[in-house]
C-alpha cells in the first residue's frame, strides 16, 4: 500500500471511497462535503492523503485548519474529517495507516492540536481523547449521548491544560448538520 497526497486526478476515486464508506443515505453528503472543503480556502492549509492498493484508490483522510478561539494564546489546530475506507479494504489497517501518516506529516509542519468528531471506540487507539471535558468546545453543540465523539489529539505536549476555547473549523464545515454522530 502506498500513502499519498492527493491530486486533482484522484476526485473520482476520492468520491467512491466516501459514498461505498459511508453507505447510499450519507456517502454522497460526505462525498459533496470532502469536494466543498477542497475548494474552500478556509479549510488551507489542509492535509488531504489517500491510500493506494494495485493502482486503486482504497481510502482517503482530509484534515482542514481549525482555529482555537477565545484563547491568549496561538495555537495551530486541524481538524480530521472525513476518513472513509472503502468496505472490501477495511479492518485491514489502511484508516490506521492514514491517521498515523496524517499526524505524522502534521506534526512534523507544526500542527499542535488535532481535533475529530467519530467514532469514541476507534479514535482513542490513537490518542485522541474526550475534548469537550477538557475545555475544547465543538463549532456547533455536542448532544451529552455523544459527548465522547468529540476528540483531541495532542502533537505538542502542554498544550493540552494550557490553552482552552472554541473550536473555529473552515466555512463549509460550519453547517449544524455535520456535528452530529
Amino acid at each position: 500500500m502506498k500513502i499519498r497526497e492527493s491530486n486533482e486526478a484522484d476526485k473520482l476515486g476520492i468520491e467512491t471511497v466516501h459514498i461505498q464508506a459511508f453507505g447510499k443515505n450519507e456517502g454522497p453528503e460526505i462525498a459533496g462535503l470532502v469536494n466543498d472543503l477542497l475548494k474552500d480556502e478556509t479549510a488551507f492549509p489542509l492535509l488531504s492523503l489517500v491510500a493506494i492498493v494495485s493502482g486503486k484508490i482504497v481510502g482517503h483522510v482530509l484534515y482542514t485548519n481549525a482555529e482555537v478561539t477565545q484563547t491568549t494564546e496561538s495555537v495551530s489546530a486541524q481538524l480530521l474529517a472525513p476518513l472513509g475506507v472503502l468496505p472490501e479494504a477495511q479492518n485491514q489497517g489502511i484508516g490506521a495507516q492514514l491517521i498515523n501518516e496524517g499526524t505524522k506529516r502534521l506534526n512534523k509542519s507544526g500542527v499542535e492540536l488535532v481535533f475529530v468528531l467519530g467514532h469514541p471506540k476507534y479514535y482513542p487507539r490513537y490518542g485522541f481523547r474526550t475534548a469537550g471535558i477538557i475545555g475544547y468546545e465543538a463549532p456547533y453543540p455536542i448532544p451529552e449521548e455523544s459527548a465522547d465523539a468529540w476528540m483531541v489529539l495532542e502533537l505538542r505536549k502542554g498544550i493540552i491544560g494550557r490553552v482552552k476555547g472554541k473550536i473555529q473549523c473552515a466555512k463549509v464545515l460550519n453547517q449544524p448538520q455535520y456535528w452530529r454522530e
